[in-house]
């Protein structure tokens, strides 16, 4: 990394993140012809993770961010609705970065917030992992309070498109919560403590930081990255 690089992480405060969500990350490419593959998409932790139904962008994309995300937290809500969008126009739809979502429920704060992870999760077998990432965070303020949300997440399948029969199927049987709950080991033995939180190629940044913030960072690592493969 560019000594401009470095300045730019430090500047934002980020730390090193440890091995444990460090091992998520895909290897670099040993040539510059190399690509990745369907199989750098699964990650073991206490079993197989597969990302892909939450991954957006090209799996050849120079950085990749790992968003760990509460889907009932306000910060995270305000990053997906007035970030993340400039975020993926410009950066992932350009090539230029990888974004993976990381479950990391804060259930001592947010009751709804892993029945919300479940929706999303179970919605990804259906391959609409995105559309009702977007319509939990955008409709959050509907679904936080009630005591039993199920019902109203179940609304998300025809917005979505989704089969619902299929949809009330995968959460009744529980099927995603293994996986959410190690996304959420992981994301405390990584050293978070809050939400959101990013793991950008090899730091943390924490907070729902503004576009501006993001740019200088993605932007210097891109730099040092595409001048190193030169």
């Amino acid at each position: 990394m560019t000594v401009s690089a470095r300045a730019a992480l430090a500047a934002l405060a980020i730390v090193l993140l440890p091995a444990a969500l460090a091992a998520q990350k895909p290897a670099a490419p040993k040539a510059a012809a190399q690509k990745r593959t369907a199989a750098d998409d699964t990650v073991k932790v206490a079993g197989p993770i597969n990302l892909a139904p939450r991954t957006k962008g090209s799996a050849s994309a120079p950085v990749t961010v790992y968003e760990m995300s509460d889907f009932q937290c306000p910060y995270c809500r305000r990053h997906a609705i007035q970030t993340f969008p400039e975020l993926e126009r410009d950066y992932i739809a350009t090539g230029k970065v990888r974004w993976v979502f990381v479950n990391f429920p804060l259930t001592q704060l947010h009751a709804n917030a892993a029945p919300a992870a479940e929706v999303a999760m179970c919605s990804g077998k259906q391959g609409k992992f995105w559309e009702v990432h977007d319509l939990i965070f955008r409709n959050q303020a509907t679904w936080s309070p009630l005591k039993e949300p199920g019902q109203y997440f179940l609304t998300f399948a025809d917005s979505a498109g989704l089969d619902r029969a299929a949809l009330q199927k995968c959460l009744a049987s529980r099927e995603t919560i293994d996986e959410i709950e190690q996304d959420a080991v992981g994301s405390v033995r990584s050293g978070a403590t809050s939400t959101p939180t990013f793991y950008i190629e090899g730091g943390l940044l924490e907070g729902a930081q503004p576009a501006p913030v993001f740019r200088q960072v993605l932007d210097s690592i891109h730099a040092a990255k595409s001048g190193a493969k030169r």
